[in-house]
């Protein structure tokens, strides 16, 4: 067969013979380290997806983990007593599983930075929307369809942070990059929780959830303005950008 597809060849280029193969010079794989991975995030190539996914995994996990904590004990101090706060969490939680799907699925249609900013403001107007329909106490429904709607947005907000995140960046500095925007997030799970034991003495309910939406808007704002799109774009492509 393949001296077939060689006959072809030669007939089509009119020669009895065809040319001999170029042999390409071999290059050397060199194994990357962890400080020449994280010094290759602090280059100016890469500085500026640096600052900008740091600061959005830092101001999303914030919000995030500020509200999730401290859900059910915040229905409780709305009036809700405790079995209906745990019931009302666990449904509320539900709304994650299909939004996580969707934003799966929207990232290879829309592409990653649409989706983000898309789940981020959405996710910051549901729960100031919970947080005030849980301060007035008076409509279940809204409640649980707010908080349904809340927790569908965020869980697309881990979906798209998953896909988004490690393609920024190059093979030899991805797992780094990707590790330590996770652990400026965490750094945020952990003010989180403390900052709305702060803020709720002070604001009551309806304030912690509004510092968890503005932290959502912040994010959204950060990728809006500074992030790159990375959909359909190969790896020598966005070294380029």
């Amino acid at each position: 067969m393949l001296l077939g597809i060689e006959q072809k060849v030669r007939d089509s280029l009119g020669c009895a013979d065809l040319p001999e193969p170029i042999a390409l010079p071999r290059v050397e794989s060199v194994p990357g380290t962890f400080f020449s991975a994280f010094q290759q995030l602090w280059s100016a190539q890469y500085r500026q997806r640096t600052m900008m996914i740091w600061s959005v995994w830092f101001f999303a996990l914030l919000g995030f983990y500020g509200l999730t904590s401290w859900l059910s004990a915040l229905l409780q101090q709305s009036g809700f007593a405790v079995t209906q706060s745990v019931y009302y969490t666990v449904i509320i939680s539900l709304g994650g599983i299909p939004g996580f799907l969707m934003a799966a699925w929207l990232v290879e249609r829309w592409g990653r930075k649409p989706v983000c900013v898309v789940t981020l403001l959405g996710g910051g107007v549901m729960a100031f929307l919970y947080g005030q329909s849980a301060v007035f106490g008076g409509n279940v429904g809204l409640l649980i369809t707010s908080g349904l709607l809340m927790q569908f947005f965020l869980f697309g907000m881990w979906a798209v942070l998953y896909t988004y995140t490690p393609e920024l960046y190059p093979t030899s500095a991805r797992a780094t990059g990707s590790g330590f925007a996770s652990a400026i997030g965490r750094v945020g799970s952990l003010l989180g929780p403390l900052v709305t034991g702060l803020v709720f003495p002070i604001t009551g309910q309806g304030g912690v959830f509004a510092l968890g939406a503005l932290c959502f808007a912040v994010a959204a704002l950060v990728v809006w303005v500074f992030g790159m799109e990375t959909k359909g774009k190969t790896l020598e492509e966005l070294t380029e950008i």
